[in-house]
């Protein structure tokens, strides 16, 4: 579904991306872990077309979409939920997954948002309250529901559990997977909680400078004793 293939990508004069290799599946989860500063987040974002790639290519069910515009992307089936929610906080719950649905057709919105709010029920309690107000745990289902407002194919999550309490990581995961296998979407995801997006992905990246060193399922990844040293030794 997704192929990467010696992807560049720079800030100013800083080379954040160096030759990336990735693949995505139709119907897999595939997650990418790696440190702060490894650049996993600029890969996501370059897939989304910003920044733009300097080199390399971005293939998504077959088509070139490396110099594609976002929102040219987005309307191929392709949507992103933000490292840091980046929701709109003055809006209301409703508002913000309103904006998530402009690309989509409109006969699909009232379908679309009762989805949303059968994954999150919160949100149908908190439809009127503006975004800001919510806990970050909310705000982050606010922000993964309203990725899903495009009706993507293939969905890009930026760290969905960071921050948040151990109680609503396993609750944000099990969401992943529901997406995953009742809702048919693929699902890309970058996470530094290593354990717990290991368990849960069909395969994994490891990224460091900027680089891909090393893939395997994730069971695998799990079992190796360097990733078990770099990203899960004092617990999960």
């Amino acid at each position: 579904m997704l192929h990467v293939t010696g992807l560049h990508a720079s800030y100013g004069n800083i080379e954040a991306l160096r030759g990336v290799d990735v693949a995505v599946e139709e119907g897999e989860i595939v997650t990418l872990i790696g440190a702060n500063g490894a650049g996993k987040s600029t890969l996501l974002m370059t897939i989304c077309g910003s920044p733009r790639a300097a080199a390399g290519h971005i293939a998504f069910e077959g088509q070139d979409i490396t110099h594609e515009p976002t929102h040219t992307i987005i309307r191929k089936g392709i949507a992103q939920s933000p490292e840091g929610r980046r929701i709109f906080p003055h809006l209301t719950v409703t508002e913000n997954l309103q904006m998530g649905a402009i690309t989509a057709e409109p006969e699909f919105y009232e379908e679309d948002l009762e989805r949303v709010f059968s994954l999150f029920p919160i949100m149908r309690e908190r439809r009127n309250q503006p975004g800001g107000t919510l806990s970050g745990g909310e705000q982050q289902m606010l922000a993964i529901g309203r990725s899903l407002m495009s009706r993507p194919k293939l969905l890009l999550l930026d760290e969905p559990s960071l921050g948040l309490a151990p109680m609503l990581v396993k609750q944000i995961f099990a969401v992943i997977k529901e997406i995953n296998t009742d809702r048919g979407v693929t699902v890309f995801l970058v996470e530094q909680n290593a354990y717990h997006a290991l368990k849960l992905a069909d395969r994994g990246y490891v990224m460091a400078n900027g680089r891909i060193l090393m893939s395997g399922t994730g069971d695998e990844l799990l079992g190796n004793k360097d990733i078990r040293a770099a990203y899960l030794e004092g617990g999960h």
